[in-house]
């Protein structure tokens, strides 16, 4: 089942001239998805659209059956959930659970579910030992990771992350990756924006490319990264494992070290 359906979508910003998205027609279901394409392709506008933060000129967004144009922000967000790319405008409490736990009392969790999702939360991310600190006492990374709990602590069907290996070293990285499979697994619908081509490459299964407002590539991410051509007109580059191999001779696309290795083995 498709949890977002988008058909001719269009947007245009007051102060442009230009579309700043033109004619898009995607749907969405449980496979994690990572959209990517330069900076002012479209990608951040395209999901404050699926989230309600922005309403379209024309065309349609269902969200798990909700029309975008006729619901709220605050409605939807019982059912889809954005972490914003910088984690000061999204935290302003002084506690790490207070923080944390906001997002799920404010769409009218009770008290006790909010925290056990929450301590959880926390827990997946490796901070549950920073329940009582203040977030602004710790390092961007660290914050970057309460604003992911804070989002998944709500429970909804879809998670957005916009760039959520932003400030993160390779545990950090490793910590998300392990948060998204597990996502995967409870039948989350995980969308990401993000220009951090290798960890597209080991960990979602469906890359999406916009470029001017316009989608150019959709499909399994394998399929995605074979189209350097279209890739390169996009400013767009491959994996580094993709590049070493293809710099070795090899035809076929690799998107990660295990992967060459297991080919390597077998041939």
């Amino acid at each position: 089942m498709d949890k977002i359906v988008v058909k001719n979508l269009c947007f245009k910003y007051k102060e442009n001239k230009e579309e700043t998205l033109s004619d898009i027609n995607l749907m969405f279901d449980n496979r994690s998805t990572a959209i990517i394409g330069q900076n002012g392709a479209g990608k951040t506008t395209f999901v404050k659209l699926l989230k309600g933060l922005l309403k379209q000129n024309s065309g349609e967004i269902i969200v798990c059956g909700k029309d975008t144009k006729d619901s709220t922000a605050a409605e939807l967000a019982k059912y889809i959930g954005l972490v914003f790319q910088n984690p000061n405008d999204q935290i302003f409490k002084s506690k790490v659970i207070d923080e944390v736990m906001f997002g799920p009392l404010n769409i009218g969790m009770s008290s006790e579910t909010a925290r056990k999702n929450s301590v959880e939360a926390l827990k997946i991310l490796g901070l549950d030992n920073l329940i009582d600190e203040n977030p602004y006492d710790l390092g961007l990374s660290e914050r970057k990771l309460i604003t992911i709990a804070s989002i998944v602590a709500m429970d909804t069907d879809i998670i957005i992350f916009d760039e959520p290996t932003i400030a993160q070293d390779f545990a950090g990285k490793e910590k998300i990756k392990r948060l998204i499979k597990e996502l995967r697994n409870k039948g989350k619908t995980v969308l990401t924006i993000i220009h951090d081509m290798d960890f597209v490459a080991e960990v979602f299964e469906r890359t999406i490319v916009f470029n001017k407002g316009r989608v150019i590539l959709d499909g399994n991410t394998k399929d995605v990264y074979s189209n350097e051509e279209i890739l390169k007109k996009a400013y767009l580059e491959l994996p580094h494992v993709t590049q070493l191999c293809r710099q070795l001779g090899y035809n076929e696309t690799f998107l990660t070290v295990d992967d060459f290795v297991e080919f390597y083995k077998n041939n």
